[in-house]
Parts: structure tokens; sequence; C-alpha cells
């Protein structure tokens, strides 16, 4: 064998040695991922969505006996009067708040592009709402939004020809309102810190250009700032309507639900029945029914934004 060859043949050892470790580095990192995954996340899905099927009750927990049921737990929710309206109550708690985040997100991220004083230090304290425990949050809410005492309505009876407060939780379509008002405050920081990194990584050449073509501020927001923010935009609203639809530790904060289930949402009606009426099986046909609804939304929402960026 020549010495070229002999060559030839350890630089693919040599490759192929490489290509095994890094291929063995690979699953090094990735089996415990997937652990993680499985362990944490299939695990418990698998197992709700079994206890969907059974008549499990504390006894359960200590018997282990849970009798399959079929379809009945959701023949149980789906006719229940609190069905239709809870669902109607998720998704306008879901659509109101995450409308109003990113507006109010996106116009904070584009006064924050300019550079003036103190603006690093505004956009810090915008970010407390979002560190906040969300518990804290909502017992600050509730004491905001208390009938007598709470500072809402000490603020609006300022306002001449307004004498009395606004009964924020205890009246049904003002409870709704307030919960979206209290989580739409939360999540704002959320959205504007992910909408001013995406306008941050848009080249300020390409305004500069626009300005010398004699683009005005509108054109160019609307041809070049939002599609080019696009992406960015996708992101933060699939995660938003991912975050949104399964809030719970806001309603249960301020309204528990209520008045008369007039807060009552996917989540609150779950946890209701599996830790309240003590029923998991209902429960759990709540939550997966909360699944199904959130997958179809997201795969619909992003089927519409691929049609809508075809250039066919």
């Amino acid at each position: 064998m020549s010495t070229i060859d002999r060559t030839g043949v350890r630089e693919r050892g040599m490759r192929s040695r490489t290509h095994r470790r890094e291929y063995l580095v690979g699953i090094a990192f990735g089996v415990p991922a997937a652990v993680y995954v499985v362990a944490f996340f299939g695990y418990p899905l698998f197992y709700n969505v079994l206890m969907g099927f059974q008549n499990y009750t504390p006894r359960s927990f200590y018997t282990g006996e849970a009798p399959f049921v079929g379809l009945a737990n959701y023949q149980t929710v789906i006719s229940s009067p609190t069905f239709w309206p809870a669902i109607w109550h998720t998704a306008v708690f879901t659509v109101g708040s995450i409308a109003f985040q990113f507006a109010i997100g996106l116009g904070l991220a584009l006064y924050f592009t300019r550079r003036f004083p103190l603006s690093g230090l505004l956009r810090a304290m915008l970010l407390l709402p979002w560190l906040l425990p969300l518990i804290v949050s909502s017992a600050i809410w509730r004491w905001m939004y208390d009938k007598d005492y709470g500072v809402v309505n000490a603020l609006l009876k300022l306002i001449p020809g307004v004498d009395a407060g606004v009964p924020w939780l205890t009246q049904g379509n003002w409870a709704l309102v307030a919960i979206i008002i209290a989580n739409i405050w939360i999540g704002i920081p959320f959205n504007m810190v992910l909408l001013h990194g995406g306008l941050q990584s848009i080249s300020a050449d390409i305004y500069e250009a626009a300005k010398l073509d004699g683009a005005g501020a509108w054109q160019r927001f609307r041809y070049m700032t939002w599609p080019l923010l696009k992406p960015v935009t996708l992101v933060v609203l699939m995660l938003g309507l991912v975050y949104t639809i399964k809030v719970f530790d806001v309603i249960m904060g301020l309204t528990g639900g209520g008045p008369a289930n007039q807060t009552q949402t996917l989540t609150t009606w779950s946890y209701q029945y599996s830790f309240q009426l003590f029923k998991f099986g209902p429960g759990a046909a709540v939550s997966n029914l909360l699944i199904i609804i959130a997958t179809v939304v997201g795969l619909l929402y992003l089927r519409s934004l691929r049609r809508s960026g075809d250039p066919r």
C-alpha cells in the first residue's frame, strides 16, 4: 500500500471517529432532555387523558381502582350548563388579553427604540408586573378593585358626575372586564421585551433610505417595520395564546370563577371539578378539551399565517 493510500485510510478513520464522537455527544445531551420531557410532560399528559375516561375519585388514590367509563365524563362536562359560558369566557379572556397586551407592548417597544434620558430605567420598571408572582399581582388588583376603598373607584369618583364606585368583582360583566385588565397589565412587559428585541434587529439603514425617499412615519411602519417584525410577532402571539388560554392564578385570586360562574373559564372549572368537588374524571375531561382547543386554534393560526405569507 502506498503512502498516499495509507494517509487516506488514516484520514477516513479519523473522520469516522470524529463523527462517532459527535454522535455520542449528541445522544449524551439529548437523552436527559428526552427523559425530562417524557417524565414531566409526557407521563402527566398521558395520565390526564387516561383519567378522562375513568371514574376517578379520592378513593382511587388509595385502592388504585378507577373503573373505565368511556365518554361519560365528557358527556357530563358538555351537558353541564356551565360548559358553553366557560368556553365563551375563555375565548373573551384570551382574545381580549392578547389583543391589548400586544398593541400596548408594541406601542411601548416602538417608543423605547428612541434614545432619551432614563429610558433604560423606565424599561426596567415596566418589567415589574412580569416579575411579580401572579398570586401577589392578583392580591394587589383585588385591593385596587375594592368597591368602597379601592384606588380604581377612588380615581373614578374624581370624574364629574360619577358618585358611586363600580362593583368590579361582584357583578358579572364588570368582573370579566376586571380580570382581563389585570391580565393585560401582567402581560404587557413580556410583549414589550420580545417586540423591542425584534425592532432592535432591524437595520437603521433601511429607515434612513426610506426617509430619503420621502416615506412618512406611518408608511415606514406599515411597509417596513411591520413586515420585518412578522417573525417575532408570530412568536409573541403564539406564546401569548399558549400562556393566556391556561391562566389560572389571576382569575382564582380575583374572582375564583365567580360571581355565579360569570368569570368561570376552562382552567378554573377544571380546578373546581377536581379539587373542590373531587370529581377528577370530569376535571381531567375539561383540561383535555382545553388542550385540544389550544392545539386546534394554534394550528389554524399557523396555517393562516403560512397562507398569508405565500407569494402565490
